[in-house]
């Protein structure tokens, strides 16, 4: 007869996953709506199970099987109810742990924004690990450059030919004006964040340390926000 049950449930659980994740209403019932009927259904073939065994197997046993039941169910439902809560709580927790310089990303249920979190460098700079034309680069965020600015080496693991390109763009430095190189890229991702069709530019050799994300990324953003040792981007 357990077992039974137990694949009873399964059963039912299959059968509300497959109805839940097409996400249109059924029945005129909402998403929320099917999952609490489908529990309400379950804990009432365990509980009518459990009075059943009661007869055989002591009224004890089945009172203590229905509360451990109840105390599941309980537990199941409330973590559906304040999923979005417990979500946004382990994304804290990870940016909090998260080495320096690395992304944490959160979303906020509440307005709908999106948001990547960054934890600054022990040096004091916040260091984004982005995805560019499908290559992945670390690139200090910099909201005194004008645009994304690649270093020579960089640009070459995306497939520029720097040989070919005119550098003609004046770019100020920490030892002066130099002369960069104007390319569009076709995408810049931070973490959830995505942006297509970028302004950026190609520096000379030894202008740069680090490639610099730059305003023409961020000013895509709907905010930046620096708190801390954190940097939230938000879309």
């Amino acid at each position: 007869m357990a077992g039974w049950i137990v694949a009873f449930l399964f059963l039912s659980a299959g059968a509300a996953a497959m109805v839940l994740a097409d996400g249109s209403p059924t029945l005129g019932l909402s998403r929320a709506d099917v999952f609490y009927a489908v529990l309400g259904f379950c804990i009432a073939v365990v509980t009518f199970w459990v009075l059943s065994i009661g007869r055989t197997h002591g009224v004890a046993r089945a009172f203590r099987d229905l509360g451990s039941w109840l105390l599941l169910t309980t537990a199941v439902a409330a973590g559906y109810t304040y999923r979005d809560d417990l979500v946004s709580f382990g994304h804290s927790i990870a940016a909090e742990i998260t080495p320096p310089g690395m992304i944490a990303r959160a979303d906020l249920q509440s307005n709908g924004d999106r948001a990547v979190r960054i934890r600054r460098r022990s040096d004091g700079h916040f260091l984004a690990r982005a995805e560019l034309n499908g290559f992945t680069l670390n690139m200090l965020v910099d909201t005194g450059a004008s645009t994304v600015v690649l270093r020579p080496a960089d640009a070459q693991k995306l497939g520029i030919d720097i040989e070919r390109l005119r550098y003609n763009v004046p770019v100020q430095t920490a030892n002066g004006t130099t002369y960069a190189a104007q390319v569009k890229l076709k995408k810049v991702a931070v973490g959830a964040i995505e942006f297509t069709e970028i302004d950026a530019l190609v520096s000379k050799p030894g202008a740069l340390r680090d490639s610099l994300l730059g305003m023409s990324f961020l000013n895509r953003l709907k905010s930046y926000e620096f708190s801390g040792d954190f940097l939230t981007l938000r879309i």
